[in-house]
């Protein structure tokens, strides 16, 4: 994954075009550093798998 492939599928989870990400292990450090500079950082949701990856939802109000 490059940072371009990660802001994709980072619109396209905050578009609804999909419900949920999946996030491989090796791909975590490259798609986080995208992620956290989103401005709508907050109403993302990532819940921790067995094995290193990472489920990431899209939520309509920011988690606090």
């Amino acid at each position: 994954m490059d940072e371009a492939l990660a802001a994709k599928q980072i619109e396209e989870l905050r578009s609804g075009t999909i419900s949920e990400l999946l996030v491989k292990k090796e791909d975590f450090p490259i798609f986080r550093a995208v992620l956290v500079k989103q401005p709508d950082f907050k109403r993302f949701r990532g819940i921790a798998q067995r094995g290193g990856h990472v489920v990431y939802h899209y939520m309509e109000t920011p988690r606090s």
